[in-house]
């Protein structure tokens, strides 16, 4: 009895004291909230609106008071973007990752958009450091994110020529020319409109760098793989809807050497892309997304097949129809151009068969259902069951003799 007492006593003992330390605790001062995200998407916020209301002072107060390259950059990309039609400019702050006691990098989405022209806004990963000086944060840098790509707007001061349907962006070119690459860009989105109905108010955005060089800074890749590629288009989407505006961009040295009708061609291809973005998916290969860009390019020329797949008509005559259409990696910029060329202009062919075998609403609705599809295998297969009722392999066979015959 005694040492059941005695047990009780010593835990009433330790539940008094234990109580004493719960109370002392309570009345400690508590550790500060890391407000570093809070603080940073504050200033974040602060210098997207300078930019837009044109504040070039609170553009660069946000900037290392002692960073002195950093703002002569920084100055310059806020005088080169003067004339650019900003209609948003935002930055949405994804991560934030500790570099030291005061030093923070910011992972950023730089989101704009181009007034009258951009639905969606373009979407570029950005690095952002920064640095909390007397209590303050301030950016001590401001680099690409992993793609490691450029904005027009770092290569020198935008100029800028309207159309009806395009607006277009430069450096190192006069208002001139950018205006006839609009008029250009105008009539391709007219053509691509025609057919693509569902997109009858399409409009695009169109970049032209200085050179070839520059062109691969704003794709983040090595310009060798452009060389002799008049144009590209950037974009995203993603289950129907887009996540990053389109951006058609030209390259100067190629699309020069081009004559008009070579120019228009290559325009109207690449608005093709902008128009169906939303049903282009990881599903759709590679053939057909090219094929059908082209085979809409090329819808109202008068040019024979052997005019439009002189590659693919050599490879015919020297070795017959290829036996199987063209794999994605044949598409591969930086691979071989004879196989390029081939590779496209069999795409343009599987296309145009499919319309002149049926009509030009089967291969839409084929376009469609391809991309449609949740994966990439069976896409094809069910889309080729569904609208020409036939299999891959009886497509390829009919592909192949189509080939020869138009080529041969």
């Amino acid at each position: 009895m005694a040492a059941h007492e005695g047990g009780t006593r010593y835990g009433r003992r330790a539940v008094l004291a234990l109580g004493g330390l719960l109370a002392a605790s309570c009345a400690l001062p508590s550790a500060p909230a890391d407000t570093a995200a809070r603080d940073v998407r504050r200033l974040l916020d602060r210098r997207a609106a300078a930019l837009l209301t044109r504040d070039r002072a609170a553009f660069l107060g946000v900037l290392a008071p002692g960073a002195q390259g950093l703002r002569s950059t920084q100055g310059e990309e806020f005088d080169h973007l003067a004339g650019v039609p900003l209609k948003d400019w935002a930055y949405r702050l994804t991560g934030i990752d500790r570099t030291g006691g005061t030093t923070v990098t910011a992972r950023v989405e730089l989101r704009h958009r181009i007034d009258r022209y951009d639905a969606v806004p373009a979407v570029s990963a950005r690095r952002v450091d920064l640095v909390r000086e007397d209590g303050q944060w301030y950016v001590t840098g401001d680099r690409p994110g992993r793609s490691g790509a450029q904005e027009l707007w770092q290569q020198g001061p935008v100029t800028v020529a309207r159309g009806r349907r395009s607006v277009v962006l430069g450096t190192g070119h006069s208002a001139e020319r950018l205006r006839r690459i609009a008029e250009a860009a105008d009539s391709a989105a007219d053509a691509v409109a025609r057919t693509w109905t569902r997109e009858s108010t399409l409009k695009t955005v169109l970049l032209v760098p200085s050179s070839l060089t520059a062109m691969g800074a704003l794709l983040g890749e090595p310009a060798a793989g452009y060389r002799g590629i008049a144009a590209v288009t950037t974009g995203a989407g993603d289950r129907g809807r887009r996540t990053s505006a389109d951006r058609v961009i030209v390259n100067p040295e190629a699309y020069d050497v081009l004559g008009a009708v070579g120019r228009q061609v290559v325009l109207t291809h690449e608005t093709t892309h902008v128009a169906t973005r939303t049903d282009t998916t990881a599903a759709t290969p590679m053939w057909l997304s090219e094929g059908f860009a082209d085979w809409v390019a090329y819808r109202d020329s008068d040019r024979t097949p052997a005019q439009i797949a002189p590659e693919l008509q050599r490879t015919v005559r020297r070795e017959g129809p290829p036996a199987a259409l063209p794999a994605d990696e044949d598409f591969r910029f930086a691979g071989d151009a004879d196989r390029l060329a081939g590779a496209y202009e069999g795409g343009w062919l599987a296309c145009r068969m499919i319309v002149e075998r049926k009509d030009v609403a089967t291969l839409l609705e084929f376009y469609r259902t391809v991309g449609g599809h949740p994966q990439r295998d069976g896409a094809v297969e069910a889309a080729l069951q569904r609208h020409l009722g036939t299999t891959p392999e009886e497509f390829t066979a009919r592909w192949r003799t189509y080939v020869r015959d138009a080529l041969g």
